[in-house]
């Protein structure tokens, strides 16, 4: 009997559960879907909210890879439930929240507190001594300077490569690659008037560039696919010889 003629295949969403304010300590727990053609794990998720257990937590907002807010272990590896198609995984699919952020409750995490702390401890923004004018025609910048920086802007702070970073396992103090990829876009940016010395000060120690293992899961995982491998190295290259 071929595929087609067996009918739709049975999923088990196997969902790390836990609730720390409710006091209810990890367990895992099973719940079973008919796939649908098409289905993300998102699509999956609602159902079971829908259909099976209106009490599980999961965060979405845009449903399109875009917000980042539903960035979770999927079968243990960080990954958008909006962007991951049940087809390209197993029947048994494995769902956790993503490691190292605080913990709302079962595939809820807030990542907007890391991420908040993280652009205060780096300062990501624009530093200038000059007055905003804001009925100022804004100032041109060359297309192939603003591509580079829209590049690195593509960010969507999901979470996914704090959630893969080994070093963050060994080093909580680390910025991570989202840390580093911020620094370089703000270091393109000829508005801001830093110098490479400015940005040494920030991430010039182990906290920063220097304390990357150069794993690079955080490479792998990134679903927007941003050049994190190749920005870490180049910061790596200016900061070295800024403290030089």
């Amino acid at each position: 009997m071929n595929a087609a003629s067996s009918g739709p295949r049975a999923l088990t969403l196997r969902i790390l559960r836990s609730s720390p304010t409710e006091g209810i300590a990890p367990h895992w727990q099973d719940f079973h879907v008919e796939e649908a053609e098409g289905m993300t794990l998102f699509i999956a998720l609602n159902e079971v909210r829908e259909t099976l257990d209106p009490a599980l937590q999961f965060d979405f907002v845009c449903r399109a890879g875009i917000c980042g807010s539903c960035g979770m272990l999927i079968n243990g590896k960080p990954g958008l439930a909006c962007r991951s198609l049940t087809r390209d995984l197993g029947a048994l699919i494995t769902l956790a929240p993503l490691p190292v952020f605080e913990l709302i409750g079962d595939l809820s995490v807030n990542t907007g507190k890391w991420m908040r702390g993280t652009a205060e401890r780096l300062e990501t923004w624009i530093h200038s001594s000059q007055e905003v004018d804001l009925t100022a025609v804004e100032t041109p910048m060359e297309p192939e300077l603003a591509e580079a920086i829209y590049e690195l802007d593509r960010c969507i702070e999901c979470g996914c490569c704090v959630a893969g970073c080994g070093t963050l396992r060994m080093r909580e103090e680390f910025v991570g690659a989202i840390g580093l990829n911020k620094i370089a876009r703000f270091r393109l940016d000829p508005r801001d008037e830093r110098s490479d010395d400015d940005f040494y000060q920030l991430i010039g120690d182990d906290t920063g560039v220097f304390g990357c293992m150069s794993l690079l899961a955080c490479h792998d995982v990134c679903p927007k696919g941003l050049p994190l491998q190749t920005q870490i190295a180049f910061l790596r290259r200016k900061m070295a010889a800024s403290g030089a």
